[in-house]
């Protein structure tokens, strides 16, 4: 059969599927994430009927769902709202990355993994994944509740910890010399300090620039800045993903909210296919040797995320029950844990960090809405 007939054929079932799976989480009011990780294991190698004609396109979607994923971040706030967030939350989201990342770099430590991996588990378990705790807070119809707005100061001090994290992590991948990879960081750094700064005093006029009453000189103009701008950030080793999320910081006003309607369902689509290549380059093969480690972390990392969330909304002046809801509403894990995952590719033993972050965070992703349901609906019966 024609090449081509058989690649439209494999990424149409695969997008198909996609659409399927999308579907069935929805009926069970979950995040679909998990859903599309187990895809990806069934039909990457080791699984029951490996995908081949359209790997090479898929990674390329794959590439593609990462800068969609960082721009829609991007552009859901802006740098004042960020340097704002950033003042009010730190001490409580700096004890948040302590709690939270100290049990995956402990973990990969203790499995004999080197500190270069035990790194980037650190990564996988500190943050909280912004869509699926979004979803739930709507779900859960909390928007209207005092301790929303920390749990989103929150989520908005692990985006940027994340932002400064990836190029961080981005060095250590290289595996270049110590002397290299500091200066790879401080690169990376002043570019982020740099950008944001740009963003902070310049970012209307930004806005504006790229703001056009065409939906399609919108679009075009927008995902194009952020191609160029990530492919210049990975020229210099700050990762294509941070480029496309100060892409999205810098645009406010009429820009920002259009082009985050417009670049939704493209972002929908390649974050899927961003998650069925991460499954497609996992063995499943090695996920039963890590599943009690999985498990573990996501017990140890539960506790340690309701205490974070707690004392963040006891800072906030948030009540007793409103503070456990904070603390379990981040608990879920999601989309950025298998981004900092991925980035760790080029490492010796990378397969088994892979393996262990695809179970952990198909167990968080499903248990973190869980748990915060069942203590909502304590709540629910405590008022009744």
């Amino acid at each position: 059969m024609d090449h081509l007939v058989l690649l439209l054929l494999e990424l149409g079932a695969v997008v198909l599927g996609l659409g399927v799976l999308a579907r069935l989480a929805g009926r069970f009011a979950i995040s679909p994430i998990p859903f599309y990780l187990i895809a990806g294991l069934a039909f990457g190698e080791g699984g029951i009927a490996p995908i081949v004609t359209s790997e090479e396109f898929i990674e390329i979607g794959a590439e593609l769902g990462v800068i969609f994923l960082l721009l829609l971040l991007g552009l859901e706030y802006s740098a004042r709202e960020l340097i704002t967030s950033m003042r009010s939350i730190a001490p409580a989201g700096s004890l948040d990355l302590v709690l939270n990342f100290a049990p995956g770099l402990i973990a990969g430590l203790l499995l004999g993994w080197g500190l270069e991996i035990a790194l980037f588990l650190g990564g996988v378990t500190y943050i909280s994944s912004s869509g699926v705790v979004a979803k739930l807070i709507n779900d859960l119809e909390w928007s209207g509740n005092r301790e929303t707005p920390v749990i989103l100061s929150v989520l908005v001090f692990e985006d940027l910890v994340m932002a400064a994290m990836l190029p961080i992590l981005a060095a250590v991948a290289l595996g270049s010399g110590p002397g290299q990879a500091v200066l790879s960081i401080v690169i990376a750094l002043v570019v982020i300090g740099v950008a944001l700064t740009f963003a902070y005093r310049h970012g209307d006029r930004i806005g504006r620039l790229v703001f056009h009453a065409s939906d399609e000189v919108t679009l075009l103009s927008v995902f194009g800045l952020a191609l160029v701008v990530a492919g210049l950030a990975e020229a210099v080793n700050v990762s294509a993903a941070v480029g496309a999320f100060l892409v999205g910081i810098a645009l406010s006003g009429e820009a920002a909210s259009k082009a985050h309607s417009l670049l939704t369902p493209l972002r929908d689509l390649f974050a899927a296919v961003f998650f069925v290549f991460f499954g497609l380059s996992t063995d499943p093969r090695e996920i039963p040797g890590v599943l009690v480690v999985a498990v573990l972390l996501g017990i140890v990392t539960t506790g340690t995320k309701v205490i974070a969330g707690y004392v963040a909304a006891k800072r906030g002046g948030i009540a007793k029950a409103g503070r456990l809801r904070t603390g379990f509403a981040l608990v879920a894990r999601g989309e950025f844990s298998i981004i900092i995952a991925g980035l760790a590719g080029g490492l010796s033993g990378s397969g088994e960090l892979a393996a262990l972050a695809a179970a952990y965070v198909l167990l968080m992703a499903v248990a973190g809405p869980i748990a915060a349901k069942f203590v909502d609906s304590g709540r629910q019966k405590l008022s009744v």
